[in-house]
């Protein structure tokens, strides 16, 4: 299993580690934070539009198509109903110029089975459990 630690640094201000590299959550000021980073809700929409945007690169990499244009964009919107939730994501990936109208179902299949998006189709088993201090360290 890959791990992941997340620390508290300060009000709603996080450090999450992966893999040797620090990123910063926090909350927007409005929501009592100090928007020095992304929320987590924010980080999960740009994971499944990384993911898309690795896939998408990859695809072209193999099929010697240049990558330059390549743009992924997304926007999500939270349930207006319980259990607060994303909702809905949508995604938009722009085309480099060169890219082959003849590739683009291969393209489609290809981007649409990046393994976020296949973790959203095929959800995880998540397991929460609340331990000593020292466990958890």
């Amino acid at each position: 299993m890959a791990n992941i630690s997340v620390l508290h640094e300060e009000g709603s201000r996080f450090t999450v580690n992966v893999r040797g590299h620090a990123l910063t959550i926090d909350q927007p000021i409005k929501d009592g934070g100090t928007d020095l980073g992304p929320t987590p809700s924010e980080l999960f929409g740009a994971s499944l539009a990384g993911c898309v945007a690795y896939f998408a690169e990859r695809f072209l990499e193999r099929h010697q198509i240049d990558a330059e244009g390549l743009a992924v964009e997304a926007s999500y919107a939270y349930a207006q109903e319980p259990p607060s939730r994303v909702s809905s994501i949508e995604i938009k990936v722009g085309l480099p110029e060169a890219f082959p109208a003849a590739k683009l179902e291969a393209f489609t299949r290809v981007i649409d089975r990046c393994t976020v998006h296949n973790s959203l189709k095929q959800p995880p088993a998540v397991d929460i459990a609340v331990v000593p201090r020292a466990v958890a360290a």
